[in-house]
């Protein structure tokens, strides 16, 4: 198992991406606590997980929070006595369409969701990772941080600001034994806000369309995700930091 006794917290994993994370994971051997600020669907990842073989508990906490990242890092500490590795996968969006249209509400959650939560979680799990020795942060981008399509202005630039931070982050805290990547998936039709990134119905056309901008011809699964997420929470990942893996189907325009 190539993550066997791991501890590793995965925000916003009540379902689509975040949940395959925590399940292929868990399914590794690690030591999943399930975060989401909808308690029902993150108890059912966890009792799916349980039911599977593997172990997991569930936590709730606002990753724009700061008191409720505290209380989520110290709850990994206190159930599994330490903490290895932090995905941040916790995501939002505002709606696809022109950049003078989205509210300055749309903006700040979009902002607070995506790119204040690396801040949280940096600032409450480094002290744990250099009193471990050592840890590893697997912060969840987009391809819309390196290759941004007109409609997603603002969320493209919270992906970039993730991007981009990860990497400071890496080149920082290196001294440390602390490593910071990241995963740049592209669009998928099956998540939670699908809709708000096609900016309306996911319908054939739509999918379509987005399709034909990946040239190995069909979306990115939660499991494309996970098992790239797998790699760099493994140590055989040990010497890898401060890089992004893309996982797009070699996305083009």
């Amino acid at each position: 198992m190539r993550v066997k006794g791991k501890s590793i917290i995965v925000t916003g994993s009540g379902g689509g991406i975040g949940e395959g994370i925590a399940r292929r994971l868990a399914e590794e051997g690690a030591q999943v606590i399930v975060n989401d600020i909808n308690a029902a669907m993150g108890e059912k990842v966890v009792a799916d997980i349980v039911k599977a073989g593997g172990t997991a508990s569930f936590f709730a906490a606002d990753v724009t929070k700061s008191a409720d990242v505290k209380a989520l890092v110290d709850a990994a500490v206190q159930r599994y006595g330490k903490l290895d590795v932090m995905v941040n996968n916790a995501g939002w969006t505002h709606r696809n369409r022109p950049a003078l249209e989205v509210t300055e509400e749309d903006f700040d959650k979009c902002y607070a969701v995506n790119m204040k939560s690396i801040y949280l979680s940096t600032i409450h799990a480094v002290p744990v990772f250099r009193a471990n020795k050592g840890g590893s942060f697997i912060n969840i981008a987009s391809t819309a941080g390196v290759r941004p399509r007109p409609g997603l202005t603002w969320y493209n630039g919270s992906k970039g600001a993730v991007i981009i931070t990860s990497k400071s982050l890496a080149a920082e805290l290196g001294p440390d034994n602390i490593r910071v990547n990241c995963l740049n998936p592209v669009f998928n039709p099956d998540t939670g806000l699908s809709a708000e990134f096609a900016g309306g119905p996911v319908d054939e056309e739509r999918k379509a369309k987005f399709r034909a901008s990946i040239p190995l011809g069909r979306f990115s699964t939660a499991l494309d995700v996970a098992n790239a997420a797998l790699y760099l929470a493994s140590d055989e990942a040990a010497f890898i930091s401060g890089v992004c893996i893309e996982v797009d189907g070699a996305r083009c325009v």
